[in-house]
């Protein structure tokens, strides 16, 4: 890419807070989600963004973890960041499920999905078949899904539930290549078979740039979003009139955006957030 038009730089100077991904933007792991290491320059620029005092979040669409294991799994690997640091889909699907009424909600996930919903007065039920629901919730749920799972998700749902994704990304990126988002998984089979609307909650949804920009206090549209999948952060950003920044240090690369109308593309797009981090600081 070549050099950032100086109104790009005047803007990313200009920047009030960060809403930055986690797996392959900040970090890789493993298959599991598990064991990830900080990317080159990843560190520093959370620290450079401590020093400015720029406030910033991670908004990861992973629900294997909490929020805040999230962030322990972030301060392990050497990221200055709070407990309360990392926002997920849950995070996003508590306020959701509260707006519009959703009470009960049957989850086709694990403790990344279920205890941040009831932390926030959510009940949260088992996929089986004859449970009554408001809503169904599909996130992180490889090792346990079943089709038992699936065939009491699609009965909830015709039965009038409405019917929530964390993500519909095919992919997340890891230590070992890319890897198949379950969620988009759960949410093919239940759209197919009932033709029922899929809600997302988690990114490239309006919703969680709108949950970032009110953990952080700052408005959409002063936000800076960093991330690595072509499908997710840019597109969200866009929505949200924020400043949009790819990294190839995921599934983008430098040819990604190659066949997308300009407007609609990244307005950096940068090798690693180190080279965000030199950028910010005007090096």
């Amino acid at each position: 890419m070549a050099d950032p038009a100086p109104e790009v730089l005047d803007r990313l100077r200009a920047v009030r807070g960060f809403v930055l991904d986690m797996d392959g933007t900040l970090v890789l792991g493993d298959r599991e989600n598990r064991g990830i290491r900080a990317l080159p320059g990843a560190v520093e620029f959370v620290r450079l963004l401590g020093e400015r005092g720029t406030p910033c979040c991670v908004f990861t669409n992973g629900t294997v973890k909490t929020p805040q294991e999230c962030a322990h799994a972030l301060q392990d690997a050497g990221f200055p960041v709070p407990d309360d640091a990392v926002l997920t889909p849950a995070t996003a699907a508590a306020e959701i499920l509260a707006k519009r009424g959703d009470r009960r909600v049957m989850v086709l996930g694990g403790k990344g999905l279920t205890e941040p919903l009831e932390a926030a007065g959510i009940e949260t039920l088992p996929p089986l078949r004859g449970t009554s629901s408001d809503a169904v919730l599909a996130g992180w749920y490889r090792q346990e899904l079943t089709f038992e799972a699936l065939e009491a998700a699609c009965f909830a749902v015709l039965d009038g539930a409405r019917f929530y994704s964390a993500s519909l990304s095919p992919w997340f990126a890891t230590a070992e290549g890319r890897s198949l988002g379950s969620s988009r998984a759960i949410s093919a089979v239940v759209r197919d078979i009932t033709r029922a609307r899929v809600t997302v909650v988690g990114k490239p949804a309006l919703a969680a740039l709108r949950t970032s920009a009110r953990r952080l206090g700052v408005a959409p549209a002063e936000l800076a979003v960093v991330g690595d999948d072509p499908g997710l952060e840019v597109p969200m950003a866009h929505r949200g009139r924020a400043l949009a920044v790819a990294v190839h240090t995921g599934l983008g690369d430098a040819d990604s955006f190659r066949d997308v109308p300009e407007h609609r593309r990244p307005h950096l797009d940068l090798a690693d957030v180190g080279t965000l981090a030199r950028l910010l600081a005007g090096g």
